[in-house]
């Protein structure tokens, strides 16, 4: 599926379908260069599901949760861009995560390549010449 954010203030409308496209999936993988705009996307859709926690790029923290009383588990949010080995991944329990039945949301997943989830749904986010970006999933 193809979803186009033509602006920021149409970014909630597009989370939105995205939520409602997403099937049974529970581990994403947002691909984009720097600056496409996949925290940004991954603030919109967790604000549709209902948190109300502050949502930032857990760049330092690697993984930030959140909750909300529309999804019975924690949503996790993770951010591999400062990953050097692979072995942070595994020393900080990724399986506990992914496999938990929880919402997994993860920037820089190129990272990590080998250790997602069969089951992973790719999604990546490409800057357009005129500014809008294009969400395929």
């Amino acid at each position: 599926m193809t979803l186009t954010i033509t602006s920021l203030a149409q970014i909630h409308n597009v989370a939105k379908q995205f939520i409602d496209n997403i099937g049974t999936g529970k581990v994403f993988a947002f691909y984009g260069k720097m600056g496409s705009g996949k925290t940004t996307f991954i603030k919109a859709i967790c604000e549709e599901l209902g948190v109300t926690d502050v949502i930032t790029s857990p760049t330092f923290a690697i993984v930030n949760e959140y909750h909300s009383e529309q999804t019975p588990k924690p949503i996790f949010h993770f951010d591999f861009y400062r990953i050097k080995k692979l072995e942070e991944v595994y020393d900080m329990g990724y399986e506990d995560y992914f496999y938990s039945g929880s919402l997994c949301f993860l920037e820089w997943p190129e990272l990590i390549e080998e250790i997602l989830p069969a089951d992973v749904v790719k999604v990546k986010i490409e800057e357009q010449a005129d500014g809008s970006r294009t969400v395929m999933f």
